[in-house]
């Protein structure tokens, strides 16, 4: 079921718009509204999927509504003037009707909504479905090395090339690649970049002190511009 809008100033073009939102099986209107700042109001305690609002409104306009949404519902234009029809798509809406509007028409822009939906939907729910990977792949040696995550103690910037220090090995993997491109790979919450040229595993960290976190015996400096990064980890504001 898909919670829907209504916006226009026009009574008469919002009674028909009501009308025909009441026979679709599939939308429930949970709001009319006359003008956007109502509609602004309503979307604070009302949840919608989509809407349907009319470009030409005293106040605000309909394109300016859409541009002042934070997160934006799916949109359906209803107008009488085909020439904001290019903006309205540059808009990212669904579909755009021209008063008067045909019921077959309208059912048409709803089935366009409907399906669109269902694809977000769907898209969503296997994003969910999907577990967090465990591991990347890194080139060394001239191979596509697998490296598990939790076999990282740290890695560590040099130049062009990374070591990335594994657990299993006691050995640094060297890769050809930069500090940053790596930490886009890491999951962040095992992960924490400590330094322009080490990110070291959080598991791994033995102690920390104002200016170093040592795994083990490995003492690594932590940076200047990295040191909210260490305060967020521990919970603290200061370390003694």
């Amino acid at each position: 079921m898909l919670q829907c809008i209504a916006i226009d100033d026009e009574p008469l073009a919002l009674d028909l718009l009501e009308n025909y939102i009441s026979k679709i099986p599939y939308l429930q209107l949970v709001g009319k509204c006359q003008d956007a700042f109502e509609a602004t109001q309503l979307l604070q305690d009302k949840k919608a999927d989509l809407i349907f609002v009319d470009i030409q409104m005293p106040g605000l306009t309909g394109l300016q509504f859409i541009q002042s949404l934070q997160q934006k519902p799916m949109i359906i234009l209803v107008t009488a003037y085909e020439k904001f029809a290019l903006e309205g798509y540059q808009l990212d809406v669904v579909d755009y009707l021209l008063k008067p509007v045909e019921l077959e028409r309208f059912i048409k822009a709803c089935n366009k909504a409907n399906e669109l939906h269902q694809l977000r939907t769907t898209a969503t729910s296997k994003h969910a479905s999907q577990p967090a990977p465990t591991y990347f792949f890194v080139n060394a040696d001239y191979s596509l090395v697998k490296v598990q995550f939790n076999d990282i103690s740290w890695i560590e910037g040099l130049r062009d090339y990374i070591k990335i220090h594994l657990k299993s090995t006691g050995k640094p993997l060297i890769v050809r690649s930069g500090v940053k491109a790596i930490e886009q790979e890491l999951p962040p919450d095992q992960f924490v970049r400590v330094h322009k040229s080490y990110i070291v595993s959080i598991e791994s960290i033995s102690s920390i002190r104002k200016n170093s976190i040592f795994i083990q015996d490995m003492e690594i400096p932590v940076g200047a511009i990295y040191r909210d990064a260490i305060d967020r980890l521990t919970g603290k504001t200061d370390q003694g």
